[in-house]
Formats: structure tokens, C-alpha cells, sequence
């Protein structure tokens, strides 16, 4: 027979500690940041393909559109935006992965709150998108982009474009979780990354045809980007800041809402798994610890 040793009568046992929501999210957000840093052609790729996207349309396009080389000064709002949709994309692949593997069913079963793995994921990708906005930024400045605005004007610009980012990561975590596969997860949210084109961010809405141009006017990213353009050329925003805000937050509300009734929806479609009689071992030392006694064979 085995001897097991239990803590004598009289020793007080500590019990365990729960896990407070705030230590599950920072264990979660660390989480998803050694999965981005590890993932190192995809954050390339988030940066890349926005500056050479930059590149194109400021040295192919950019002559046809404004002959005197002003092009730059209009598009790179734009790409700043562009920029953080691609970024944020890959945040529905990684809920849909994490979804499919099995992996949120582990977490299930242990003292943290599962649904922070859906705010690592958020959180991750707000800081690597606003690393690679800033790359974006730096390459636009090399290339001839020349902001006029303030320090507190700069503020205000990288302020809306981080509640962007937050705002459409959130809605690429409910496109996540909404998706059977990360396959699917990839291809419904390519289609948002051409919101964009169909926006002020490439040429000027009056340009468009009449009903085009209602479209543009009248999406969320118009005045988002107005309003970053605002900023970044010391002009003020007027009420296309208001707009922006509104979206924004509208977005953030309405994604997290339905993110977290996905999340609920399916733990809730995840049946226990069936409880196995106790064994005569597994009785005697739950019987053994509940009365702490100091020694117990079996």
C-alpha cells in the first residue's frame, strides 16, 4: 500500500485564490503577444503590404491623379487606415483558430475567465497595428508626406486611429467566433477591407457618381479618415469628429455585444463531459482531506 501525507489537524490550508477578470486579460493579452511576435510573417506582412499599397498609388497612380506631386499629402490617411484593417483581419483567423481547436475548451477548465481570451486577442492586435501605423507613418514621411500639425493635433489624430483599430478588431473577434472555420473567419472579413475604396480615403467623394458618392458620404470610415486628415493638416475637424467618434463607439458597443453572445453561445452548445463514478481511492482520500487527519493509506 501507498501513504499519502495530508497536513496535520490543526494546520490551517489555504485555500485557493480565484483568478480575478484582470489577471485572466493580462494573462490573455501576453498570450496573444508571443503568438504575434512569433508569427512574424504575418505582422511583415500587415506592414508591408500597406506601404507598398502607399507606394503604388503615390508613384503609379499619384501623377494621373495630381500632377504636381501632391498626392501623398491626400492618400496617406487612407493608408493608415488600410493599414489597420489588414492588421486586424488576422484577428478573426486567430478567434476562429482558438474556437476550432479546441484549445477554449481547455481554458474552460481552468480558475480563469475564458472570454479574456477574446480580449488578449483585442488588445494584441490594437498594439501591433498601431506599430505598424507608426511604420506606415515613418515610410510616408520618407517618401515626401508633409503633416503640418501640432503636438496636440497628433494626439488627436493617433487617438482616433487607435478607437479605430479597437473598433474594427472587435468586429473581426465577432467574425471569429461567428465563423465554422478559420477559412471562413478569412474570407467574411476580406470583405470589409473594402470599405476603404468605397470611402474619401483614395479620391474625393464629388468625384463619384451621384449614387456612389451618397454611399461614401454616408459610411463610417469617411469621416474617420476627414477627421484624421483634419488633424494631421492643423484644420479643424468640425462635425466630421463628432461622426467619427459616434461610429466608433457605435461599432466598439454593438461588436462586443455580439461577440460575447457568441461566446456564450457556443460554451453553451459544449455539453459537460459525463462524470465518472468516484473510485474507492479517489472516496478515501476525499474523505481523508475533508477530516485532515495526518496520515492516510490506501
Amino acid at each position: 500500500m501507498t501513504a499519502v501525507n495530508i497536513p496535520s489537524a490543526g494546520i490551517p490550508v489555504r485555500p485557493e485564490r480565484p483568478v480575478t477578470p484582470l489577471a485572466s486579460a493580462r494573462v490573455f493579452v501576453g498570450r496573444s503577444i508571443r503568438h504575434s511576435l512569433r508569427d512574424v510573417e504575418a505582422l511583415t506582412m500587415a506592414i508591408v503590404l500597406p506601404v507598398m499599397l502607399m507606394l503604388l498609388f503615390t508613384f503609379v497612380f499619384g501623377g494621373a491623379l495630381d500632377a504636381e506631386g501632391g498626392y501623398v499629402q491626400y492618400v496617406v490617411p487612407g493608408i493608415i487606415l488600410l493599414c489597420a484593417g489588414f492588421g486586424a483581419s488576422s484577428t478573426a483567423v486567430d478567434v476562429a483558430r482558438d474556437m476550432s481547436d479546441g484549445i477554449v475548451d481547455r481554458f474552460r477548465t481552468m480558475p480563469l475567465r475564458s472570454r479574456g481570451v477574446i480580449t488578449g486577442h483585442v488588445v494584441a492586435s490594437l498594439l501591433r497595428n498601431l506599430l505598424a501605423s507608426g511604420v506606415v507613418i515613418a515610410v510616408a514621411l520618407l517618401v515626401g508626406f508633409r503633416p503640418t500639425a501640432n503636438l496636440l493635433q497628433w494626439l488627436g489624430a493617433l487617438g482616433i486611429v487607435a478607437l479605430f483599430i479597437l473598433a474594427i478588431t472587435w468586429l473581426y473577434a465577432g467574425i471569429g467566433l461567428a465563423a465554422k472555420s478559420p477559412t471562413a473567419a478569412s474570407g467574411y472579413g476580406f470583405a470589409l477591407l473594402f470599405l476603404p475604396y468605397l470611402s474619401s480615403a483614395f479620391v474625393p467623394t464629388d468625384t463619384m457618381p451621384g449614387w456612389l458618392q451618397w454611399v461614401a458620404e454616408n459610411q463610417p470610415i469617411t469621416p474617420i479618415i476627414e477627421t484624421i486628415r483634419a488633424f494631421l493638416f492643423g484644420r479643424d475637424p468640425g462635425t466630421d469628429l463628432w461622426w467619427a467618434l459616434g461610429w466608433c463607439a457605435l461599432i466598439v458597443a454593438a461588436a462586443y455585444v455580439w461577440a460575447a453572445w457568441l461566446f456564450r453561445r457556443s460554451a453553451g452548445r459544449r455539453l459537460p463531459p459525463p462524470r465518472s463514478p468516484p473510485t474507492p481511492h479517489h472516496r478515501v482520500l476525499t474523505k481523508c482531506t475533508r477530516h485532515a487527519v495526518s496520515t492516510c493509506t490506501f
